[in-house]
């Protein structure tokens, strides 16, 4: 298995800088994977407040934020709404197609898009865009999709961590 130092060295700066587009998968990279179910049937998920200040930031750099999530969830729609999230897709396990057609109907190409994910039904959205990114613990095809492994756990920065590659990216370019 290859170090996570090794995929982190594969997205060159100027990859990062075209992104204009951060899509990411929900369970497993905005949260720890894990959801909270009780006996009313009521949902809770744990979202980090840091990631939430990066993808605020990246709003305001510019850069177009949406969850693609396989699962529909209330705790996912109070938090994307909570974040003014744009595009919030959920109920698509078809993530390629769906990140595709968002992107056309957004004027991107896939060098223009980062794609965010940790499950088999990630890798092709991983693998298509122009910086495929996994967390630390994803499944095997995600990882051998992505060209960058974070550092970070999901659901405790993995995404802040993200943000900042891009927007230093932006800076420096």
């Amino acid at each position: 298995m290859r170090s996570t130092t090794h995929f982190r060295s594969r997205v060159p700066r100027a990859r990062w800088a075209k992104v204009r587009l951060l899509a990411l998968d929900v369970d497993g990279v905005l949260t720890d994977g894990t959801v909270q179910i009780s006996s009313d049937g009521s949902e809770s998920k744990s979202f980090s407040i840091l990631d939430g200040m990066g993808l605020k930031r990246l709003a305001t750099a510019g850069i177009t934020v949406a969850w693609i999530s396989g699962r529909p969830s209330r705790a996912t729609t109070a938090r994307a709404s909570e974040l003014n999230i744009p595009h919030l897709i959920q109920g698509h396990t078809d993530k390629l197609t769906v990140l595709r057609e968002l992107a056309d109907r957004l004027g991107l190409k896939a060098e223009q898009v980062a794609y965010m994910g940790d499950d088999d039904i990630d890798a092709p959205a991983i693998a298509w865009s122009g910086v495929g990114v996994s967390v630390p613990g994803a499944m095997p095809a995600a990882v051998a999709a992505a060209r960058y492994i974070t550092c970070r756990h999901p659901g405790h920065g993995a995404v802040r961590e993200v943000c900042e590659q891009i927007l230093a990216a932006r800076v420096r370019t």
